[in-house]
């Protein structure tokens, strides 16, 4: 038997032998990724041959020294949260207890093993899973496969999809088979091979290989009704021998699946009482790995009974396990068999797992409950508490739902449901927020349940780019309920207030303000409530000009009395950049996202602006890191806004930096995927984004063009706060370009607003003066330079500051006044560095040549050489942190963190560890106090 023929021998005559061209693709895809792993996914309809060539690479990779780890999904364990990474990672779940103790405890937690007072954080689970993979991977090459895959539970999805992204530097390949095409949950840098329909000529091969060979009018009809379907050819051509009426039954206008189904129905029909019956047992039972009670459930493997279902290719014995045949083969069972054998089926798995695992007790029950119950509801209930305290919102989302269905008072019915809708938005699947809203609506006779249900649709669509209608709905929802819940009708307007910022459309403000009570600002005491602080943050949010003049001084003061309150903090932080207390801000964003744990993986509000106030901070690894979580929970949920933001602030940060061609790139993703007059938040980020790329480049006029449209042809502002910031840059690539009277216009419209700035005018003054310093003739530019650089709020930042400097020190050294030059050129380029702004570190060591002087170093400045993210590991590592360690806080894995150290050193020109914590002791001696790296 050659080899081909002996593969179909091994996977039951499956069509292996006609997939060696995708296995072929598979192991060559492994082989160029080298020692870095990959993602990989195959995918195709039922019976297109995933798992058997899923199988076959596992073996040849296993046969090459590598390690497989494999998950087999059900649909039956869907909704249980991480069951499918629990089953993928039971094989090593020694090694789990080897993990850091917080990893650990998030993986026990998670897989149900272990207690904590919340909800483990999400994050912390892929980091526990990411050190796992890698210290598994030192050992040799790793390969987890994941078969069915559109049946895995989406908790288990999103860690697998977090460790996708981080496994840039590891020997561990992921290996998705799926029937529903690619895996918007994972990493979009997936390798797909799409498992489509074989030619003629190869199904036909297939044919010639079966123990009976079918012939003439019986193969035709094959051929035809197969379609290129693999299984379907096997299974048809089974069918054709044993019964010549089979095909001429299944000639109708039906899918392959459905002609499949009924070949199995049939068969199942056919088998002797007993062995039906144990066939439906194990279909029913629908796990790859039961405990010890589901195998004493079932008939013993060697018993006579499975004879007869293992002749009629229902079930197969491999490795000392029973299966059903085929995933097909298993729903087409439990579908034909009879609704009493299946429920008494489930009644009997509900018993097992009364006491050890009480999630599969609820719906083993649920399955066995035709009628209404009470008591399954409440089963279902706990359920998706437990699975809330897991993380896993998409399984509690549905177990209520499932409850709503199955309890027998309405009222309680519509508490289901609302509590379903308002768990389903921590997934982001607004079609579900959707379905389960209007599920609530039509269910219940009382407006304010049925307007809250709206109110979460209302708030998800404010990531997506739907702006105008979000906004209408959550108006209408704050007028409808402003009399009977004032509570939530505030909600709605802080909400309504969210879509106000990312359009930046004048006219929302004025809908806004007018339901808005015009009562003056509460008392500090009255903002503990939180109608009270909603009610000042939409004003805030509107227009933050307009905010009430204590409200800066307060807000330390509301901090410390949120405490630990992940949402409300997001709120102040969100307040406290709007209103230009940048240092504030990140701290409180920092103290936000630290204590998020269980509220879910998707922004509250205006949460994915923490970026851009990590940007304006000068801590931009922090402000990537926040642009790559965005991004990656935005793509998995289909909130096109959302990752739009992170995709405009990821292109400035690129710009920055000096990576003109990623800027671009990031920038023309958001602009494709927003409307410019609904996402005016976005277009502008974007094109600032493309200005300074530009800049970096010299091409001013290209600068400067993109500059500008962030300004209208009266010069006002595009968006009413994320315009402002560009005022300078957009004069500078004027100044550079001949433009200087046009820019002028754009700099006067900005001056004469400052009368109406409030808490904005210091700030927004110093860009004005800065701006007009670069316009300004040599007489007048140099008292607006030194107004700009004496006011405290462009101190807070370091890179506006900087590029005060170095424009100041550019002036002066036209001058010819070289000293008064070097100490802001020397400044400024010592900020450059720190950033890593490549673009504006070449440009201040220009100008310090020409004034006579050197940079800080004698050398060029390995440690600005460094990427960001072995800066920070760098920093981190100096500290006395271990890999691991660092590893942790910078969601990475440990041989990552090792990895770019590794790297680093030869850089620094250093060789232990110890020296590290000179290179950085030398590099903050450069940075002027108070600026954080």
């Amino acid at each position: 038997m050659d080899e081909h023929a002996a593969d179909t021998a091994a996977d039951g005559g499956s069509g292996s032998v006609v997939r060696q061209a995708e296995l072929d693709e598979l192991l060559a895809a492994v082989d160029a990724a080298g020692q870095t792993g990959g993602l990989l996914t195959v995918a195709g309809p039922p019976g297109s041959g995933k798992t058997t060539l899923t199988e076959r690479f596992a073996r040849r990779f296993g046969a090459e020294g590598g390690r497989v780890l494999r998950a087999d999904s059900s649909q039956s364990e869907t909704d249980l949260p991480f069951s499918g990474l629990h089953q993928l990672l039971r094989p090593v779940r020694r090694d789990i207890d080897m993990l850091p103790p917080r990893q650990r405890s998030a993986l026990h937690t998670a897989f149900g093993q272990a207690e904590q007072s919340d909800a483990p954080d999400p994050m912390l689970i892929g980091i526990g899973v990411l050190t796992l993979l890698s210290d598994l991977a030192v050992e040799r090459p790793l390969l987890l496969v994941v078969d069915d895959a559109q049946w895995a539970d989406r908790a288990s999805l999103d860690v697998l999809s977090f460790v996708a992204r981080r496994l840039a530097d590891e020997p561990v390949t992921m290996l998705f088979a799926t029937r529903d095409g690619v895996l918007s949950t994972l990493a979009a840098r997936q390798r797909i091979i799409d498992l489509g329909p074989l030619d003629r000529d190869t199904a036909n091969r297939l044919l010639d290989q079966q123990p009976q060979v079918p012939e003439g009018l019986t193969r035709e009809r094959i051929l035809d009704q197969a379609e290129g379907n693999p299984l379907a050819l096997v299974e048809l051509a089974r069918a054709a021998m044993e019964r010549a009426h089979t095909i001429r039954d299944t000639e109708g206008p039906l899918p392959v699946t459905d002609r499949l189904e009924r070949v199995y129905a049939n068969r199942l029909t056919a088998l002797p009482t007993e062995t039906r019956r144990a066939v439906v047992r194990l279909a029913t039972a629908d796990t790859e790995d039961p405990p010890h009670s589901v195998l004493s459930w079932l008939p013993d493997i060697g018993d006579p009974v499975w004879v007869a279902a293992e002749e009629a290719g229902l079930v197969r014995r491999t490795g000392g396990r029973l299966r059903c045949s085929h995933a097909l083969s298993r729903s087409a069972i439990y579908q034909a068999a009879p609704a009493e054998e299946r429920r008494t089926a489930h009644l009997e798995l509900a018993e097992l797992f009364q006491g050890p695992d009480p999630d599969r007790y609820a719906w083993h029950l649920a399955a066995a409950t035709s009628g209404l119950s009470a008591h399954v509801s409440a089963e279902l209930e706990r359920s998706a508490d437990r699975a809330r305290h897991r993380s896993g919102y998409a399984a509690a989302a549905h177990m209520l739902e499932r409850a709503a269905d199955l309890h027998p008072d309405r009222d309680d019915s519509t508490r289901l449901l609302a509590a379903a809708t308002s768990t389903a938005v921590l997934t982001g699947r607004l079609d579900t927020v959707e379905r389960l809203a209007a599920r609530t609506r039509a269910g219940t006779d009382d407006p304010t349940a049925a307007a809250l249900a709206a109110l979460q649709v209302g708030r998800l669509m404010t990531l997506t780019t739907s702006h105008s209608a979000a906004f209408g709905q959550l108006m209408r929802l704050a007028t409808a309920l402003a009399d009977t819940a004032p509570a939530a009708a505030m909600e709605a307007l802080a909400a309504a207030a969210v879509v106000r910022f990312y359009s930046g459309d004048p006219s929302q403000l004025q809908e806004i303000e007018r339901l808005l009570p015009s009562s003056p600002a509460a008392p500090p005491q009255a903002l503990g409530n939180r109608e009270s602080l909603l009610e000042e943050w939409a004003g805030t949010v509107a227009r933050p000009e307009a905010a009430d003049r204590d409200l800066p001084g307060r807000l330390p003061a509301l901090l410390a009395a949120v405490g630990d309150q992940p949402e409300t903090l997001t709120l102040l932080a969100i307040a406290a950049w709007l209103l230009d207390e940048t240092d504030l801000a990140v701290r409180t964003f920092d103290a936000a996202f630290t204590t998020w744990a269980s509220k879910g993986p998707l922004p509250d509000g205006l949460g994915g602006v923490a970026a851009q106030a990590y940007l304006e901070h000068g801590r931009w690894a922090r402000a990537q890191t926040a642009c790559a979580e965005l991004s990656a929970v935005a793509t998995s949920a289909g909130l096109d806004h959302a990752a739009a933001c992170a995709a405009s602030t990821d292109a400035l940060l690129r710009a920055l930096r000096g990576d003109t061609a990623g800027a671009r790139t990031q920038a023309r993703q958001a602009l494709s995927l927003i409307d410019p007059l609904e996402s005016r938040s976005v277009l502008v980020i974007a094109h600032r984004a493309l200005g300074t790329a530009a800049a970096a480049e010299g091409d001013h006029e290209t600068a400067y063009l993109h500059y500008r449209a962030l300004f209208d042809g009266q010069g006002n502002p595009v968006h009413y706060h994320l315009s402002y910031p560009a005022l300078p840059e957009l004069v500078s690539a004027a100044a550079r370009s001949g433009r200087h009277e046009e820019a002028a216009h754009v700099v006067d419209a900005t001056g004469r607003s400052l009368k109406n700035a409030g808490h904005l005018a210091p700030r927004r003054t110093a860009l004005v003066h800065l701006s007009r310093a670069l316009l300004a003739t040599p007489d007048e530019a140099e008292s607006h330079f030194t107004q700009a650089l004496a006011t405290p709020a462009l101190a807070r930042r370091p890179m506006e500051r900087a590029q005060a400097l170095l424009a100041y020190g550019e002036w002066l050294r036209r001058r010819r006044r070289i000293a008064e030059a070097r100490p802001a050129l020397v400044e400024a380029e010592a900020v450059f560095r720190r950033l890593g702004a490549q673009p504006w570190v070449v440009r201040a060591q220009t100008e310090l040549r020409a004034a006579g002087a050197h940079s800080g170093t004698a050398e060029p400045d390995a440690f600005a050489d460094l990427t960001p993210q072995q800066q920070q590991i760098v920093r981190l590592a100096a500290l006395g942190l271990t890999n691991r360690e660092v590893a942790e806080k910078l969601f990475l894995s440990p041989r990552t963190v090792g990895s770019h150290l590794y790297r680093a050193f030869p850089k620094l020109g250093i060789t232990v560890r110890s020296q590290l914590r000179d290179v950085v002791e030398a590099v903050n001696a450069e940075i002027p106090s108070g600026w954080s790296a």
